[in-house]
């Protein structure tokens, strides 16, 4: 029975280990610079790393924290002692003293250098 167990956790680990942590949480990647736009504590801004369910944070006031997904649209942020919402696509951030938090969005990438062409003679 106890073997029978064992083999069972072991396939559901894998499984879990194969979905890619649940495809990131079902598609949302939270990685990113956040502006915090209501009840701030701090007037720098905050960051996210995520993996998987686990995150990395920063508040916009600097102190850094563990944090996790809860459950999809839920995150528990540990050094906070509290919980916050996120939206569908990952740009707000609503914590449940009041913080909002906005993505700022990455600025994209450089265009590649222009080749110049030898100028012709005549």
């Amino acid at each position: 029975m106890v073997r029978k167990r064992a083999s069972i956790i072991g396939v559901l680990a894998a499984a879990l280990a194969a979905t890619g942590a649940s495809a990131q949480v079902q598609g949302i990647d939270l990685t990113g610079q956040y502006k915090c736009a209501a009840a701030c504590a701090g007037d720098g801004d905050a960051f996210i790393t995520q993996y998987g369910w686990q995150l990395n944070v920063t508040s916009e006031a600097g102190v850094p924290s563990r944090a996790w997904v809860e459950y999809p649209g839920r995150i528990w942020v540990e050094q906070a002692y509290q919980g916050a919402m996120y939206s569908t696509d990952g740009n707000t951030i609503q914590f449940d003293r009041g913080t909002i938090w906005q993505r700022i969005p990455e600025a994209p990438p450089a265009p590649p250098p222009r080749k110049r062409r030898p100028a012709r003679r005549t």
